[in-house]
């Protein structure tokens, strides 16, 4: 089995458990769904991915409630416009921190934030989590990989043992 077609099966599963917990937790499934994305396009494995993915999508949604709350400030549309260009500039310049380094988990904590109306405590939780699921998706993948390549492994040297081939 490749390593694709394994995490594909341990995505199906926990994403069918995300919808239940989602559900059960009053979260915004799309939301986790959100937050998983961030750690699987990151391309960063383990806690440090975790941790980046994360920490990007709540700044997103701190970004986020700056243009909301600068645009409701002023009843001029353009003033809207000028403050999400200055904060979009910001969202981007922030990537000179590592931990900050991923804009697009920015910009995907921010768009979350604008669908959930601004309801940046629904969605910090949903997404946080679902970053979380996507980490348990990626690694459990992995696990199920090598254990399924460990167990074809003896089976061939058993074969070639009984066959009495010699191998280097």
């Amino acid at each position: 089995m490749s390593v694709l077609v394994a995490i594909a099966i341990t995505t199906g599963i926990l994403s069918g458990i995300w919808g239940w917990v989602a559900v059960s937790l009053g979260l915004l499934s799309w939301g986790g769904f959100l937050g998983c994305t961030t750690y699987f396009a990151l391309q960063r494995d383990g806690i440090k991915g975790v941790g980046v993915s994360i920490a990007t999508n709540l700044s997103g949604v701190f970004w986020a409630m700056v243009i909301i709350k600068l645009s409701s400030m002023v009843s001029l549309d353009i003033i809207g416009y000028v403050v999400t260009a200055i904060v979009a500039f910001m969202m981007c310049v922030q990537a000179k921190k590592s931990w900050l380094s991923f804009i697009p988990g920015t910009f995907i904590g921010s768009c979350a934030t604008f669908a959930a109306n601004g309801n940046w405590q629904l969605v910090i939780p949903s997404l946080v989590v679902g970053v979380i699921f996507g980490y348990l998706m990626k690694s459990s993948g992995l696990w199920l990989h090598a254990k399924l390549a460990e167990k074809k492994q003896p089976t061939l040297i058993v074969t070639l043992n009984l066959l009495k081939i010699k191998t280097i």
